[in-house]
């Protein structure tokens, strides 16, 4: 069997940190735990090293969203690398059993990822995103693979890859260390797990969602926050796809009526009262309105001043560095060939 390790960066990570630690304790799975702490000031190392991590500390300013990961990927024991976020969970005791299960699907499998589930303190608006978006990924609740055909992978559509093709979340996910090795993650400032899965599908490697394998992972942002979370992530879509989120009133008004929508029949489902619905309802819009706006701006980033730019991001970036991912960054297929030969079984 394959050693395994279970990589997490942390700072001040807080009660949160602390239930995944103690998720992780339970697992089916024996593995390395590691975690890379950048200058906490809260008892997050303590707490990791009496939950058996082994702990790498860096200085706040040397951490790097892909910088960071790669350090844990060098520094890990495992063939396969297991990467969370402190304050995702893993939702049960068989998270990374299952999570390894999705390199069991081909031998060209590189990654592999599970889906959030929202925490019981999370608010309707965001339960129904996650819940609609990762059930989107398999409808039907089996592992899914993905993989780019010989042709895209010598002149990828990295456009087309915006949806369910190209996504990717190192919040909760499993790495082979033999396609890391060849495909690293990019030392970018934002959406380096997306940049990764682009980056190894183009090498000739597959990418697996395992449904099973869920993490408790949400937040309860104020409308400011949401706004400014929305234009880190839109600014991400904008600098990897060169995305921008349409800004026609039809097109608005749609998602914000589909959001209601979706919330509205969840609710009368759930037979809550017509009243205690409405304010609910109005909790969604709240909600949906932030990220629009945000997502409004962070299409358009390129266009605000970086002063701007800083006070709107959640990160307090200030920078706007578009990606252009041309396919001589990563090896014309590390896969060796794998991809073809699973297809053709």
């Amino acid at each position: 069997m394959s050693t395994v390790t279970v990589a997490v960066p942390v700072r001040d990570g807080g009660e949160l940190l602390l239930g995944t630690l103690r998720a992780l304790a339970r697992q089916s799975v024996a593995h390395e735990l590691l975690v890379c702490d950048s200058g906490s000031r809260d008892d997050s190392v303590a707490v990791a090293r009496a939950h058996g991590a082994r702990v790498i500390e860096i200085a706040p300013h040397e951490f790097g969203h892909g910088s960071t990961r790669n350090l844990l990927m060098r520094e890990a024991a495992g063939e396969h690398v297991a990467l969370l976020t402190q304050d995702a969970e893993p939702a049960d005791e068989r998270w990374l059993e299952r999570l390894l299960e999705g390199f069991s699907l081909a031998d060209d499998v590189a990654i592999a990822y599970g889906p959030y589930r929202p925490r019981e303190d999370a608010s309707l608006a965001v339960r129904i995103e996650l819940e609609r978006w990762f059930q989107s990924l398999s409808p039907d609740g089996t592992m899914l693979l993905e993989r780019l055909d010989a042709h895209e992978r010598r002149s990828p559509p990295v456009g087309e890859l915006i949806g369910r093709r190209g996504f990717f979340t190192d919040a909760n996910a499993c790495v082979a260390r033999a396609a890391w090795e060849q495909v690293p993650f990019r030392e970018v400032s934002y959406a380096e797990d997306r940049v990764l899965a682009i980056d190894m599908l183009r090498a000739g490697y597959a990418k697996a969602f395992v449904p099973q394998a869920a993490v408790l992972h949400s937040h309860r942002y104020t409308s400011l926050q949401q706004l400014r979370r929305s234009f880190d992530e839109w600014r991400g879509l904008l600098e990897v796809y060169d995305w921008r989120e349409p800004a026609s009133p039809r097109h608005l008004l749609s998602r914000m009526r589909g959001a209601l929508g979706q919330a509205d029949a969840a609710l009368a489902a759930e037979q809550v009262s017509r009243l205690a619905r409405l304010a609910m309802l109005a909790g969604v819009a709240a909600h949906q309105l932030a990220s629009l706006c945000g997502a409004l701006l962070g299409s358009r980033v390129d266009r605000l001043p970086a002063c701007v730019r800083r006070g709107l991001s959640l990160e307090r970036r200030a920078d706007f560095a578009p990606l252009r991912i041309d396919a001589s960054a990563v090896g014309s297929d590390p896969a060796g060939g794998a991809a073809d030969r699973e297809r053709r079984r």
